[in-house]
Formats: C-alpha cells, sequence, structure tokens
C-alpha cells in the first residue's frame, strides 16, 4: 500500500531540485505522485510512494534532500495536529482528509494501525526529535514539546543516540527569516526514514581534495551533475573536458568506469601553476588518479588522455553511457584547439619530433556543437549529457540553447554567477539513432560570451565608479553648505 511522504529540502539551489529529484526518480523507475503541488520557495514536498524502500533508494542519491520521513500527520496548529494523532491512537485508524476546493490538504492526519503496532514494540528503543525551520528554539522549549506526545504507545525505552525508532516533529514558520510569524505555518509528525547525501558535500570537499585546478567544480554541483546523468554502477563516463577531474570523481562514486579527456598537457600531467594560496610547488600525489585513490574509488578511474576535442578520437560504433562536462568559456581557461591560421603552412621532417601544435580559437558554437553532435554518435538510446552552458541573463532565450533532433533538453536549471552573467545546467537525453551532422550556428547566442563578459564587467566597474564619484560630491556639497551655515551663524 503506497504511503505518505515528506522530502524536506536544504534551502538552496532551488532551481536544481526537480531536476535532480525528477532524474533520481526516473532512474531508480519510481513513480512521482504529488500530494499537492510543490512551490520552488517551499523546502518540503509531500509525495506518495509504493514503499519505504523506494524512499530510502532516493534519500540514498539525492544531495539536496536532507531527509525523508513517513508521514503520520500534518496540521496548521498544534492543538490540531495532537488531536489528529490522539484520534488516531484511539481509534487504532486514520487517512487524509482534503479540505479545500483546490484538492490540496491543508488540516489532515494519517496513521493506520500497522504505523503505531510497528513504533509501539518494547522491544524498540525511540526517540523524538524536534526540528524549527526560521526559528529558533531553546533546548528546554523542546524537550516541552516532546513531552506533549506522551500519548503516543511508545512501550520501548528511550535512547537518544541509536534508536530503532526516530519520530520527527517540524515547526515550519515561513522562508523570510525578516518576517517570521508568531505561530507555525505548517506542522508535520512523522517516523524517519532516511537521509540524503548531504555528508558527500563535506566528504568531497575541494578544501581537502590533493589535486585541484582554477576551475574544479563545487562538490555538491558535481554530485548533482552525476545525479542528473544518471550515473549507475557499471556505467562507463567520459568528460571530454576533465581538466583536474571532479566530475570524474562523483560519477566514480556512484559506480561510474570515467574516462578523461582534455587538451591541456599541463593540467592532466599535474604541472600547471598551484590553485592553493600559498602552495608553491605541486606534489607528486597531485593527479586525477591520485583523487581517485584518495576517495577510495581508485577501482573505477580507467585513464585520462591528452586529446583535441574538436578532432574525432573514439571510434564510431564506442558507446559511452554518460556524458557530464564543463567545457571552458574563455574567461578562466581557453578555448582553444590544434591548429594554424597561416595559409599553406608545412613541417619539415626535421622538426617533427620536437614539435608542439599551435592552436587557435574554439568558439563557444563549434564547442557546443560539436558536443552535441558526439552526443548524438555515442550516447545509447535513453542516456544523458549533461553540460554547463554560460550566458549573459539579459539576452536568456531558451530557444536559442544548444539543440540537436537526436538529443532531448530535459533539465535546464540557472546558476547565477553575478548580476549580469550566469550558467546554466542542460541535461540532454538521447531519444534517437538517426543521426544528421548539425553544422554549428555561427550566429549562436554563447558565440561572444567572452567578450560580452569582460564587457559587462567594464559596464560594472565603470558605473561604481561613477556612483562612487557622484558619492563624493554629494558629501562635499553637503559640507560645503555646512560650512557656509557656520559662518552665517
Amino acid at each position: 500500500m503506497a504511503r505518505r511522504y515528506l522530502l524536506w529540502f536544504a534551502q538552496e539551489h532551488l532551481d536544481f531540485r526537480h531536476a535532480e529529484m525528477h532524474s533520481i526518480f526516473s532512474m531508480l523507475n519510481i513513480p512521482l505522485k504529488f500530494i499537492e503541488n510543490p512551490s520552488i520557495n517551499l523546502p518540503y514536498w509531500i509525495v506518495e510512494l509504493p514503499s519505504e524502500i523506494c524512499a530510502k533508494q532516493i534519500a540514498s542519491r539525492s544531495v539536496l534532500l536532507k531527509n525523508c520521513l513517513e508521514l503520520w500527520s500534518r496540521a496548521k496548529s498544534e492543538a490540531k495536529l495532537h488531536e489528529n494523532l490522539k484520534s488516531s491512537v484511539k481509534n487504532k485508524s486514520g487517512k487524509w482528509i482534503v479540505t479545500n476546493s483546490n484538492n490540496e490538504i491543508s488540516e489532515s492526519h494519517i496513521c493506520p494501525s500497522e504505523l503505531l503496532d510497528a513504533v509501539s514494540d518494547p522491544n524498540k528503543t525511540f526517540k523524538v526529535d524536534v526540528e524549527t525551520f526560521c526559528k529558533h528554539f531553546t533546548m528546554k522549549q523542546k524537550v516541552e514539546k516532546i513531552e506533549n506526545f506522551s500519548y503516543l504507545p511508545l512501550e520501548g525505552a528511550v535512547n537518544l543516540n541509536k534508536p530503532d525508532v526516530t519520530l520527527s516533529y517540524i515547526e515550519f514558520y515561513g522562508v523570510d527569516p525578516n518576517n517570521v510569524p508568531q505561530h507555525p505555518c505548517d506542522l508535520f509528525f512523522g517516523k524517519w526514514i532516511a537521509d540524503g547525501q548531504r555528508d558527500l558535500i563535506k566528504f568531497h570537499t575541494l578544501k581537502k581534495r590533493e589535486f585541484i585546478g582554477n576551475t574544479s567544480m563545487d562538490a555538491q554541483l558535481s554530485i548533482i551533475m552525476a545525479n542528473q546523468a544518471q550515473v549507475a554502477p557499471g556505467d562507463v563516463v567520459l568528460d571530454p573536458f576533465v581538466g583536474s577531474g571532479s566530475l570524474l570523481v562523483s560519477a566514480a562514486h556512484f559506480g561510474g568506469y570515467i574516462w578523461g579527456t582534455d587538451i591541456d598537457f599541463m593540467m592532466l600531467h599535474a604541472r600547471t601553476r598551484p590553485t592553493r594560496v600559498g602552495q608553491k610547488v605541486r606534489n607528486k600525489e597531485e593527479s586525477i588518479r591520485g583523487n581517485m585513490k584518495q576517495y577510495g574509488i581508485r577501482s573505477q578511474y580507467l585513464d585520462v588522455l591528452v586529446s583535441d576535442f574538436s578532432r574525432p578520437l573514439w571510434r564510431q560504433d564506442l558507446k559511452f553511457d554518460a556524458l557530464i562536462t564543463d567545457p571552458p568559456y574563455g574567461v578562466r581557461e581557453p578555448t582553444e584547439k590544434i591548429g594554424i591560421e597561416k595559409d599553406n603552412y608545412s613541417l619539415s621532417e626535421q622538426h617533427l619530433d620536437n614539435h608542439i601544435p599551435s592552436k587557435v580559437e574554439y568558439g563557444l558554437p563549434h564547442i557546443y556543437s560539436d558536443l552535441l553532435n558526439f552526443a548524438a554518435q555515442h550516447l545509447s538510446i535513453g542516456r544523458r549529457l549533461v553540460c554547463w552552458y554560460p550566458l549573459v541573463r539579459d539576452e536568456y532565450l531558451e530557444e536559442q540553447l544548444p539543440s540537436h533532433p537526436c538529443m532531448q533538453l530535459v533539465g535546464n536549471s540557472e546558476q547565477v554567477l553575478s548580476k549580469m552573467t550566469s550558467r546554466r545546467l542542460l541535461t540532454y537525453q538521447k531519444i534517437s539513432d538517426d543521426i544528421p551532422n548539425m553544422p554549428h550556428d555561427p550566429h549562436g547566442a554563447a558565440h561572444n560570451f567572452r567578450d560580452k563578459y569582460f564587457a559587462v564587467g567594464e559596464i560594472s566597474r565603470r558605473e561604481k565608479k561613477e556612483r562612487r564619484a557622484e558619492e563624493i560630491a554629494k558629501t562635499a556639497f553637503y559640507l560645503k553648505a555646512k560650512r557656509e551655515e557656520c559662518k552665517k551663524e
């Protein structure tokens, strides 16, 4: 029998929540049924799931999910919540009550007899947690709230460290810390099922990672990308712009076997200038392979290769299970490919052995055209490409995002970088094997992102300078007026 569950999220990266969760539900083949339509501003979803096992599977993947509760009671006031629970205890039954015209739950209870029986075993220890959102309570106040649940048929001993059953009571006071109401907006009570993967953020933090670069991806965003790519144990994953390999760490954590390529020989061999402040030279242990060893996932590492992505490297019939990448934008890392601007250039045989190929600009429209063509060629049907796409916010139009007839855009989330710029995490799913080679669009919106990025930076600096000059002039005028007043007195 399906149960109602409360999914409680961290209140960050709000625009990524739906994309990550829908990817996880789809990957695990779990039907997603909302009990009420979720709001992007609220930190919770109320959903119906087939079983507790499904809830644990979801929590084992999501990094944006804080925890999951089997929801027993939900009400708009503390008195009503206790009334619902007491009624369930007395009658050993319960059901959801829909009370408004929009088919949304306002005050309800659910606590069938089997749920109560499961926690009333005298051989099972328990504890009750109290959490508040957007309001702080002292420990004494929390204990008083816990004692209000003394009517529950909990016959086992209390164990605060490792209980067999954890019951959670949550008071929600809205999302505006500057306008906290006197009474909670919503109250929830239920049995804790599982925590999300928030601990991975600290475990994979770049602060403690052996090898990082200037553009190493934040640990949390890397895990989100692996989830949206639906990386599963045994999958073969490629990052064609691998850099320091941050995205491969998350893919390997979920059981993927990882490949990487990059045109930057110095980065792949950890010979670039150290990124950390105060570090003068890189250690011998620094490498992508070293990172895998650090996290105990060395067996998932296949290799990384120095390669120009604009030139075909892999056999045409080779298939990958996922592509995850963050192409260079031309801001902190150059966008380059092998080439020369001279006409009819030739190289003598005596210079071939020690020749280092020259490079030319690899424009963003070319990069994303090659990336989508590559995904259409080398992904299996139903598998995904997840990549970042930079843009100027005022110029954003969804219809101008990179596209390909074989690739369907199924995820589009924005990370704001500044007032003027942002980047979008795009998730494409392969839907067809009928593969036309799509030429790049010379008028693509991202063609001159680097120029626009620095242009808006110059505008911003000029505006700040003009604003500062205006403030100085106003201050000088005020002081002059004050001096004139003093002279008259």
